[in-house]
């Protein structure tokens, strides 16, 4: 990938970054490696936005993202500043990827070695180990132009793309038509068609509303591989965290921005703090492991702060809506009711004794046709009445995320965003789960689990902003992907700007880090 453009225009400006996801924490590096002077505000008692983590009873639970793809594009972060992921900490390639049940008793597990996948795919439909491998072919030269020459690049505008180069490099990428149409020019048989579509929550689209461009995720999934960072992804958390702090950001957690004022050069963020928090581990230290980072704040009183910049990695609708006054906002609030959303999610973390060995590190349960799900998801949201869903099981990797004897897991199934969410609900939704796993899996937990805990719409709403409670942000639409997403830089306020998964290039962690990248360079042409 391309080296980072000159940022040392932002040398001597004092930068407030306003979250601490993936998406804000990236951005905090590019700008304090550029010589920014960088304080990164979190709301939370903890970094890492989405990707927090649980500990109770000796169980260890990755909150929200708990996949690790796109390995190339983590090695192209931290090889900005000379250093390497493993540094920070290691990989295990997981064999299998990942397993999935089909609700009519078949099973299937997609592996490291692509010759088995092929002949998985042959013994399904004739034809389809062919079939397999064109298509992995253009999965791959989807990912290679599209990352190179779209994902790591500026073009947040349509004006971008009407270019001689851009149109010499999209010659012959699937830029037309949906992921269903096109995986169906390949395969005929439903349960591939599924395999090869499984990848779109991660995007949180469907079948019949994402770009067929995004068939590139086969090649990340098949090709580049799926791992587990020992420890989780909170260990990566800690390693980007660890490089900020060796780069001079420093970190405030437990500190809720309530509004931004002014503009470049006269801004004024203010803070609710109610505990100085130490980040509860997850708060840089020294590179050396010495003391965390000293701030001003004192327990039970806000702090505010007067930046040059300011950066939103905070959910993009709230800051325009709640922490800007009106005449500021690039956006009303009938643009974001009618935007669609990625769902939200049902999560239960559940800690059980003994094993599971019917399931594997990441499993998916899959309906034979998953349309129902999708249509409750965006068409007429209600509660899943046949759920897909996914299952991880970190345990079979890790022994250090649960006690001797016992499994972590937890199962994710993707709602609609801005779903009714009761404590009732969840109750009967819990045990509607509870038994779809235990039929059609093999695995009975309902009398195992020693701890469990709860998330779902109104937790994302209420720990994270989020706008409809969703897990993920703006889906990926064909009417909100690429200069159809809210731009880095406002329109409005001088010096301000955004990050994160709302933002180009969007959804998911290693989109965010590269977010964090585009807006760190946006800020320094603008300086």
């Amino acid at each position: 990938m391309r080296e980072p453009r000159d940022r040392s225009s932002l040398s001597g400006e004092d930068v407030v970054v306003i979250g601490g996801g993936f998406g804000g924490l990236s951005t905090a590096c590019y700008l304090a490696d550029a010589g920014a002077d960088v304080t990164l505000v979190e709301k939370n008692e903890q970094l890492g936005g989405r990707a927090a983590v649980l500990e109770e009873d000796g169980f260890r639970f990755d909150m929200g993202p708990s996949w690790y793809l796109m390995p190339d594009v983590f090695e192209t972060f931290f090889g900005h500043f000379g250093r390497e992921p493993s540094e920070y900490y290691s990989l295990s390639r997981l064999d299998p990827h990942y397993r999935i049940f089909f609700k009519d008793g078949d099973q299937v597990d997609m592996v490291p070695d692509l010759a088995a996948n092929r002949e998985t795919f042959e013994s399904y439909e004739a034809g389809a180990g062919d079939a397999f491998d064109d298509y992995l072919r253009k999965s791959e030269r989807n990912y290679e132009i599209g990352m190179e020459h779209f994902v790591y690049e500026h073009r947040d505008d349509l004006a971008d793309f009407v270019d001689p180069d851009v149109l010499r490099y999209s010659w012959g990428l699937s830029l037309i038509g949906t992921m269903q149409d096109h995986v169906e020019n390949y395969f005929d048989n439903p349960k591939l068609q599924q395999i090869m579509q499984y990848t779109l929550v991660f995007l949180g689209g469907s079948p019949h509303n994402t770009p067929a461009l995004y068939n590139l995720m086969s090649h990340v999934d098949f090709n580049l591989g799926v791992y587990y960072p020992d420890g989780g992804v909170g260990a990566v958390v800690d390693g980007i965290v660890e490089l900020g702090a060796e780069l001079g950001v420093e970190y405030v957690t437990d500190a809720p921005v309530t509004a931004i004022k002014g503009q470049r050069g006269g801004f004024k963020v203010e803070t609710a703090t109610t505990n100085p928090a130490d980040g509860l581990g997850r708060t840089a230290a020294a590179a050396d492991g010495g003391a965390s980072v000293e701030t001003e704040i004192t327990a039970g009183s806000g702090e505010t702060y007067f930046p040059d910049l300011v950066v939103s990695d905070a959910d993009y609708a709230h800051t325009e809506q709640e922490l800007l006054a009106p005449r500021k906002r690039q956006y009303d609030a009938d643009y974001w009711e009618s935007r669609t959303y990625a769902p939200s999610a049902y999560l239960l973390y559940m800690g059980v004794e003994g094993d599971v060995e019917e399931l594997a590190h990441h499993t998916l349960v899959l309906p034979t046709d998953w349309d129902g799900h999708f249509e409750q998801i965006f068409e007429d949201p209600a509660w899943p009445d046949d759920p897909a869903y996914y299952l991880c099981v970190p345990s079979k990797t890790d022994d250090t995320v649960a006690p001797e004897g016992h499994s972590n897991l937890f199962v994710l199934v993707p709602v609609a965003a801005g779903l009714e969410d009761t404590p009732e609900l969840r109750s009967r939704y819990r045990q509607h789960v509870l038994d779809d796993i235990a039929e059609n899996t093999g695995v009975d937990l309902r009398d195992r689990i020693v701890f469990e805990e709860e998330f779902c719409v109104d937790d994302f709403a209420g720990r994270y902003n989020s706008m409809k409670g969703s897990a993920l942000g703006l889906a990926h639409t064909l009417r909100q992907t690429a200069p159809f997403r809210p731009g880095h830089e406002s329109s409005k306020v001088d010096g301000l700007y955004f990050t994160g998964s709302t933002t180009t290039p969007g959804i998911g962690v290693p989109m965010c880090l590269i977010s964090g990248l585009l807006t760190a360079e946006t800020m320094a042409e603008s300086a």
